[in-house]
């Protein structure tokens, strides 16, 4: 089914990027929509089932697939029109959907691959499909938010290679066909504690570039203020779940060697210094979209605190990583309707929003709960645990660091929310209008509802696939 889904996903994209007729673009779309929902459900009938020698959709790509297909919807059905209206061709229209397909397939692939190399390929596809979303404007701002988004990315992934090198060094002339994920865990206890250290240090910050944390989270701040609105929603939410997977299947392959309490100090120490840079950058930021991004390095911060810290906090890591998919996503999809309201992203400029756009604007407010974790939003639950797990394991000192910070984090995020709600603009620079589709909005208050009924409700199926996760750590 792997192989009929990549295949279907490059026809789709291709038929997108060579047609010129806006009703077959649609149609197209529909038709990878289904492909898409099709084989996640697939995926999820035949858990664990080996496919093409490279894909298993274990626990981990079905939570990260599941969440991928429900934000790809909204993302691919909003409309083209507000994203990119001047100087618009059918060219520009089918390079932008046939993207956002390869994208979307490229990510898809990189959470089911079982091969570390297979992986790295996948993660290097979504560089360039990425590349050309970010380049959609083609405009002054896009151009260097491109090159600077390739460039970081190249080099990160560079190290990613190193580091699969290194780590197929230390395996021998015997076991050069072991780079999958299992038969690595497999071995990793008889592996050089030193090429082991090495190899992870090289794929872990390799991997930081997508998952959003020091030292590699610059690529991803202008590429996610330049990108539309709906890649933009990929890339802070589904991407970074990506560069998690990376990391976390490396993670899993150490927890079975010696230096599982070394590689917990470095994850810790860099989860914390994002955070500290999140709360920096929060304080003075004045653009909404870079203040929705800073945010995103503080949530992956806590994420991989989370993992660092383990026991309950691993069960923490993975439910934040979920919810956090979802309340940004929407978020930056709302930021379309900011955008489409009052033609600027400065939150200096935008103001009163209830005056213009009572649903958005209560969809922002509700949606800024979701952020701060203050419940009911099920961030709540998810960082309350983290709070626990690192209570039990006496990192007093991590526990004060942390809240200090995230309270600095609340009130910088409160005060530009806040102020774009209540406060009404001084000067008014262009017309404002008050259109809005109601599906698009509807689809964002569905996505916030999520982390609500996650959080607060979970599935037992869902909380079973993230033990099943949690226990690839520890068997």
């Amino acid at each position: 089914m792997i192989l009929f889904y990549l295949i279907g996903s490059l026809l789709i994209s291709t038929g997108l990027f060579f047609n010129r007729k806006t009703s077959i673009n649609t149609l197209l779309v529909w038709i990878f929509i289904a492909l898409q929902i099709g084989f996640t459900l697939f995926s999820f009938v035949n858990q664990d089932i080996e496919e093409a020698g490279y894909f298993n959709p274990d626990a981990l790509s079905l939570l990260m697939t599941a969440t991928l297909t429900i934000i790809a919807i909204p993302a691919l059905l909003h409309r083209y029109d507000y994203i990119y209206q001047e100087n618009d061709s059918p060219g520009q229209r089918g390079l932008y959907y046939g993207s956002m397909v390869i994208f979307i397939m490229a990510l898809t692939a990189g959470y089911m691959a079982s091969h570390i190399a297979v992986t790295w390929i996948f993660v290097e596809i979504t560089t360039l499909s990425a590349s050309a979303l970010i380049f959609h404007r083609r405009n002054a701002g896009s151009i260097e938010a491109t090159w600077k988004y390739i460039f970081v990315s190249s080099i990160s992934l560079v190290f990613v290679f190193i580091g699969i090198l290194l780590l197929s060094l230390s395996l021998g002339n015997q076991y050069q066909s072991g780079l999958q994920y299992v038969t690595l865990s497999h071995l990793a206890p008889s592996l050089s504690s030193f090429w082991l250290k090495l190899s992870f240090i090289f794929i872990f910050v390799g991997y930081t570039a997508k998952l959003g944390l020091v030292p590699m989270y610059t690529a991803g701040i202008d590429a996610k203020d330049k990108a539309p609105t709906p890649p933009a929603a990929l890339l802070s939410s589904v991407l970074m779940n990506l560069g998690f997977v990376g990391i976390f299947r490396m993670y899993v392959i150490t927890a079975h060697s010696a230096i599982h309490h070394w590689v917990n100090s470095i994850v810790m120490i860099t989860a914390l210094l994002s955070v500290f840079v999140a709360a920096v950058y929060m304080l003075k930021v004045k653009n909404i979209k870079r203040m929705l991004a800073y945010s995103s390095i503080e949530h992956m911060g806590i994420v991989m605190i989370g993992i660092a810290v383990g026991g309950i906090g691993y069960y923490a890591a993975i439910l934040q990583l979920i919810l956090h998919s979802f309340v940004k996503s929407s978020l930056f999809l709302q930021v379309g309707h900011l955008y489409k309201t009052f033609k600027t992203k400065e939150i200096y400029a935008i103001g009163n929003y209830f005056k213009y756009n009572p649903s958005g604007a209560i969809f922002l407010l509700l949606a800024f709960i979701g952020l701060a974790a203050i419940p009911p939003s099920g961030l709540f639950v998810s960082e309350f645990y983290l709070v626990i797990a690192l209570i039990q394991q006496q990192y007093w000192l991590v526990v004060f660091i942390l809240l200090l910070l995230l309270t600095i984090i609340l009130w910088a995020l409160g005060k530009n929310i806040f102020k774009m709600l209540f406060i009404p603009i001084d000067h008014v620079t262009a017309p404002l209008t008050t259109e809005t589709n109601r599906f698009e909005i509807i689809s964002q208050y569905v996505l916030l509802s999520l982390i609500v009924y996650l959080g607060f409700f979970p599935p037992e199926g869902f909380v079973s696939m993230i033990q099943t996760v949690i226990h690839s750590i520890s068997y």
